[in-house]
């Protein structure tokens, strides 16, 4: 049975588990409910949370009180997860804090406090419009937003596959060279049926790699 592993908040659990209750031969495993070994993973989602810790972070942190509710704990999982995932070639789907995760890991900086991406109306309601780079994986003509940071300076080898249409902040990023590794900034696990072609290929991938 291909195991996806994660760290997926309780208000969460229930909107990942509809896309993968799809696919009842996947399990998926969260590090937040118990030990979860990354040995067996075959497929790692990094979900949204609280902003990274301070101490995780390449850059400075000129103003430590703009770091909101940070958790080291969940922090040091999900690095160790993420460099286990790609050293071995597993698919990863990184959501909102999950793709200023990978951004990280792979030696990118995040802008620290940004505005008007987390609107009351704007986190639950596709109301964002996006703009995409010509070969983008996934299209979504608008987006819901929910996060008062954002990418930076890219990790190494990321591209951006979409951007803001109204102030340029980047929303979806793929790994290059990569077989799948796709970081969006908005929240796909909110809207069951608009984001469901994001998910089915992240499944398919995993699929593809037993």
């Amino acid at each position: 049975m291909p195991t996806i592993v994660s760290w997926v908040r309780e208000k969460d659990e229930e909107l990942f588990g509809y896309f993968v209750a799809k696919h009842p031969a996947i399990r998926l495993e969260n590090a937040r409910v118990g030990p979860v070994g990354l040995t067996n993973a075959d497929g790692l989602i990094i979900t949204g949370g609280p902003d990274i810790s301070a101490g995780f972070l390449r850059q400075p942190v000129p103003d430590p009180s703009i770091i909101e509710d940070p958790e080291p704990e969940r922090d040091a999982w999900e690095f160790a997860a993420v460099e286990h995932a790609l050293e071995n070639g597993l698919p990863v789907l990184a959501v909102c804090k999950g793709v200023q995760v990978l951004n990280v890991a792979l030696d990118g900086t995040l802008h620290l406090d940004i505005r008007g991406h987390n609107l009351p109306e704007q986190k639950s309601q596709n109301i964002q419009p996006l703009r995409y780079a010509v070969d983008a994986t996934v299209r979504f003509e608008q987006v819901n937003s929910s996060h008062h940071q954002a990418l930076d300076r890219l990790g190494a080898g990321l591209e951006v596959e979409a951007w803001c249409a109204q102030d340029d902040i980047v929303e979806q990023v793929r790994l290059r060279d990569y077989p799948f590794a796709l970081g969006v900034q908005y929240h796909p696990e909110r809207d069951f049926l608009l984001y469901a072609p994001l998910f089915e290929r992240f499944f398919a991938q995993l699929e593809d790699n037993l």
